[in-house]
């Protein structure tokens, strides 16, 4: 049996736990049976947001007319694009590979992972002769895979899910996507901005549902730009069409009081974005007494140990907050608490997150339902883009929205349209490690002329300063000084 003191079995966020150990000393293992850097680098944010850079650009192209350049799009050369995207993407994975079996005191295992123990792996690497890894610690960071759902029907056809759907060699004519989330949403746009006839099928009477209404519906508005939003329907049935295509029958769902009636949609190709669910039910948890919730997220405390003494946990195995950037803060909470007995507490009050569709959206704190439901005390104020100079010259469609409590403390922000993932991390920043008020984000200089400065107009408005001098943004969309 192989012993260190800090085992990892996921090879994306956590791996930086195995690092940091051995930074100091200690000994560790990592295990991945897969590429390095987890989902995000090879199989969801990054491939897919390259992809979604090539649709803004051909978006660009399209839009050059309304500022007196005449351009078109010629060939789209689809199937470079993907290679391109692939060969980078698995590249940068293949380098993190490198570097981690280089690193002096990581031992990297391929394979898969089970518990025999509380604190011992079983890795099958696949020759047959599987090695035991006990660790003094031990960290599940094993991330997430596209869920299927149970739809009749769904195993008599080619389907593919987010994974998939990344890499094709041939852009489909027409695509059916069902799941209404941030996924289905930026791959819809992808695609739809390429020239595939989309339609996306989702239970919610808008799409992203999760986010604020206001951002939902604006994003539900702009998709219907590039795809048929089938909003408030649920896929009931799937089968093979008759040219070899799938046909989707989707019914209205709960949330859908208007329509009645059922509608078939008929595409060259099938995608699932029906969510994502934890890669946990290949581990044998229960060998190791790690304690886990119906749908197999790990239970941890505050501080990311999980019910088996010295065995933690971080990503998307969690459940919390499925980004890449949590999972690298939550790195972090682990490497502090691990190696130094810190006990510090993980905090997702200001978690931002992004997503990149046409237009983009960036958002951090509570939503407006959210503080309702709850009961909490607020105002909110929506100011929009042309509220900035630079806004209204870029004819930039967009809006800020704040939610403030009554001493003027940031409940949560949400902006709509373009770099709104950039505008938002001044926010974060405020909300994270600065006073957490609104006159705090308004009593900042901001660069003029930039987009930031919607910003400013909209934390000024909301602070209501006596003295600001931020120009109104009625006067700016009027024309005025």
């Amino acid at each position: 049996m192989d012993e260190y003191n800090v085992v990892v079995v996921g090879g994306g966020s956590g791996s930086q736990v195995a690092t940091a150990a051995a930074e100091r000393g200690l000994e560790a293992a990592v295990i991945e049976r897969g590429p390095l850097g987890g989902a995000c680098i090879t199989r969801g944010c990054v491939p897919s947001k390259a992809l979604i850079h090539r649709a803004d650009v051909l978006e660009e192209v399209r839009r050059a007319g309304r500022f007196g350049i005449e351009a078109e799009v010629g060939e789209v050369q689809y199937g470079e694009i993907t290679s391109r995207i692939h060969d980078t993407v698995y590249g940068k994975a293949d380098r993190q590979e490198e570097a981690l079996r280089d690193a002096e005191n990581v031992t990297f295992y391929r394979g898969e992972a089970r518990f025999v123990d509380e604190r011992t792996l079983e890795v099958d690497g696949g020759d047959g002769d599987p090695a035991r890894v006990r660790g003094e610690d031990v960290v599940i960071a094993v991330g997430g895979r596209p869920m299927v759902p149970p739809i009749d029907g769904l195993e008599d056809v080619d389907v593919l899910t987010s994974d998939d759907a990344l890499y094709l060699d041939e852009r489909p004519d027409s695509l059916a996507i069902v799941g209404g989330g941030y996924v289905g949403a930026e791959l819809g746009y992808f695609f739809g901005a390429l020239g595939t006839d989309v339609s996306i099928v989702g239970r919610s009477e808008t799409l992203v549902p999760r986010e604020d209404d206001d951002v939902s519906e604006r994003v539900t508005e702009g998709l219907e730009l590039y795809c048929d939003v089938r909003a408030g329907y649920e896929a009931a049935e799937v089968e093979q069409g008759d040219d070899g295509g799938v046909v989707v029958t989707a019914e209205p769902s709960d949330s859908n009081a208007s329509d009645s009636e059922s509608v078939e949609i008929e595409a060259d190709r099938l995608l699932l974005a029906t969510g994502r669910r934890p890669n946990t039910d290949t581990l044998d948890l229960e060998t190791a007494g790690v304690e886990t919730d119906e749908k197999g997220y790990v239970e941890t405390n505050e501080h990311l140990e999980t019910t088996a003494e010295g065995v933690w946990a971080l990503g998307d195995v969690l459940g919390e907050e499925p980004y890449k950037h949590a999972a690298d803060y939550e790195a972090e909470v682990v490497c502090a608490n691990l190696l130094t007995d810190a006990e510090e507490a993980v905090d997702y009050d200001a978690m931002p997150h992004a997503i990149f569709t046409a237009p983009r959206v960036a958002s951090v704190g509570r939503t407006e339902g959210e503080l309702e439901e709850a009961g909490t005390e607020y105002e909110a104020t929506t100011t929009p883009y042309e509220a900035a100079p630079l806004g209204l010259i870029l004819e930039a469609d967009g809006f800020v929205k704040v939610l403030a409590g009554p001493e003027g403390e940031i409940l949560g922000c949400h902006v709509v349209g373009r770099d709104a993932p950039t505008l938002i991390q001044e926010v974060v920043g405020a909300m994270r490690y600065g006073t957490g008020t609104v006159e705090e984000v308004a009593e900042t200089v901001h660069v003029h002329p930039a987009l930031s400065e919607v910003v400013l107009a909209a934390f000024d408005e909301a602070a209501d300063r006596p003295f600001s001098t931020a120009p109104d943004w009625r006067d700016v969309a009027d024309g005025g000084d």
